[in-house]
This record gives C-alpha cells, structure tokens and sequence, in this order.
C-alpha cells in the first residue's frame, strides 16, 4: 500500500472541541497531520479545516467516514495536491546584520519570489507564500546567515472542481425537503385512517 499526500476539507459547524474529535480519529488510526489549517468558509457560520495527511487511500477514505459522522460535520471532501489550489506561507527572521553581507540576501528573496515584510535595525523578516517544497529550499539557503525565528503556516486550498460546497448545501437542503414532504404525506395517510 503506497502512502501519498491528501488534503482534507472538512466543513463544520462552529462548535467547541470539534478539533479534537477529528485529532481522535486520526491518532487512533497513527496519522499524523502534516499541516492544518481552521477559517470561515464562504458559507456564513460554516467553519472549514483544511488538513493535510500522508496515508493510503483505503485509510484516507475510512477516516473520510468517521469524520463525517461527528454530529457538528456537515460533509467532508477528500483531494490529491493535483485536485486543488494550494499555499502555505512562511516568515523567516534574520539579524539585520545579515542583510548587510552583501546582495546575497537580497538576491535570495528575489529568486524565490520572497519579499521583504519588515526591515529594522536589529532585523529583517521576510515573508514567502508558496509549496512546502518552496518554502524549504529557502528555508536552507537562508540558514547560513543565522536565521532567528521561522514559521510556516498550515494549507490554504481551493478546489479545482467547479461544484462548490454551497452547491452541496442546496442539494442536501433539497433532500431534506424532499423527504419531509414524503414523511407528511404519510403521516397524513395516516391521520386520515
């Protein structure tokens, strides 16, 4: 079984400790999470965490499944890196006498489509938006010069599919009516006996 990269979007109610209870399931079957991300989504009230794991296919689809049964889910969506738009971003900080090395810092952000965010007397921070990968790479040409604090942030993604979660919610809300409908009418019949 080949292990790969999958990136969840779990979409939930904004409920306390909904966090845990996916943590849970992916401890018990020993995932670790790569990356996680938490924000609003483009349905007000509607939360979406977006995690990146490392796992098989079976096992991605399993977790998929338990997911989706704690109570506050609303639908969980299961992508390859091919089936989405993604970024993560990073900040690095440097002394700023490292900036004064010459052009080799300057050169560095610039090839690796970096920016400066902020440049003081006593530091620099520069900022980098891209694949981990990417971020790496940078993260090891920069080492040399000291680096005095890095972080990177879980995955931003966007889905490739032209269906959208709002459209999943139209659909289930359909259903639903659907289904009430059928259950009065019955209920109806029922009185009428």
């Amino acid at each position: 079984m080949v292990k790969k990269e999958y990136t969840l979007s779990i979409f939930t109610e904004d409920h306390i400790g909904i966090l845990n209870q996916i943590t849970i399931i992916l401890t018990r079957r020993q995932i670790n999470i790569e990356s996680i991300t938490a924000s609003e989504s483009a349905v007000k009230g509607v939360q979406l965490i977006t995690l990146a794991i490392r796992t098989t296919d079976d096992m991605v689809r399993k977790v998929a499944r338990q997911i989706e049964k704690i109570i506050d889910v609303i639908k969980v969506f299961v992508h390859t890196s091919d089936e989405i738009v993604y970024q993560e971003l990073a900040l690095f900080k440097l002394s700023t006498k490292s900036l004064l090395s010459g052009n080799i810092i300057d050169h560095l952000v610039r090839s690796h489509n970096a920016r400066f965010l902020e440049i003081t007397s006593e530091y620099i921070v520069i900022e980098k938006t891209g694949h981990k990968n990417e971020i790496l790479r940078l993260l090891n040409e920069l080492e040399p010069f000291g680096i005095l604090q890095y972080v990177r942030s879980g995955r931003v993604a966007v889905t490739r599919q032209v269906k959208e979660f709002h459209e999943y919610l139209k659909e289930l809300n359909e259903a639903l009516r659907e289904e009430e409908k059928e259950e009065s009418g019955i209920f109806n019949r029922l009185k009428e006996k």
